[in-house]
């Protein structure tokens, strides 16, 4: 089993939604009292935060890129990069460092590709929604990605960042996204992407008016796909 570095803690919420799961699908796959080889570098979400809203995008992949060389110095095979906003410094995580950090978005477009869906929906924070990093790599798979309207996207953006990264899951902030599905299915969604790794605290597959693709669960699956291959 090779060791899986995870650069956390944006937000810790997620970061630990990430620990359960890699440990319950190795058992899952593997049995008895097997669990993952891992490490994590958990990052103060403030500073990082502070970086997004300031646009300081360049400070922010070099500060990441060094924690993922942390990362890997420390003995991990390959990185995550525990959050889909700042998948934004990819490429400079990747440049850092001499093992592979493994996209979130490349297991997403493989999964969506799976179930043969070719126009999906993307809910995220505002970087995720609205700038090219992301969309830009699925639509380079042939996908068509909606996102939600001005309006929508600022609630969406708020309830991430106001409330599920403090752990908070209200019910009436439930029914705001699945009215904002429901909205995108309207437009011809045939899938949602839960674009941002807080989001699956919220809604899932029992709820959603329509299929749900869970961004930390595939990534997990891609992590552990990469980790236990012979």
């Amino acid at each position: 089993m090779k060791v899986i570095g995870l650069l956390g803690g944006m937000s810790w919420e997620s970061t630990d939604y990430y620990y359960q799961q890699l440990n319950r699908g190795v058992r899952e796959r593997l049995g008895g009292l097997h669990s993952a080889k891992s490490l994590l570098h958990s990052v103060d979400f403030a500073e990082i935060e502070e970086l997004q809203e300031n646009g300081a995008w360049e400070e922010a992949g070099k500060y990441l890129g060094e924690r993922a060389r942390q990362l890997e110095v420390g003995g991990a095979d390959c990185v995550l990069i525990c959050t889909n906003t700042m998948h934004r410094v990819y490429p400079e995580v990747q440049d850092s460092v001499g093992i592979p950090v493994l996209h979130i978005a490349d297991g997403t477009a493989d999964a969506l590709e799976r179930a043969g869906v070719e126009r999906v929906a993307l809910l995220g924070t505002r970087y995720t929604m609205e700038q090219a990093f992301y969309r830009d790599r699925l639509t380079a798979r042939g996908l068509e990605v909606l996102v939600p309207e001005p309006e929508e996207r600022a609630r969406v953006h708020k309830i991430i960042y106001h409330e599920l990264c403090l752990g908070q899951v209200i019910d009436s902030s439930r029914d705001t996204y699945l009215r904002i599905v429901e909205s995108l299915a309207a437009r011809g969604a045939e899938a949602v992407i839960l674009g941002c790794t807080e989001i699956g605290l919220l809604i899932d597959e029992h709820t959603s008016p329509l299929p749900v693709f869970d961004t930390t669960l595939i990534h997990v699956q891609s992590a552990l796909d990469w980790a236990l291959r012979a």
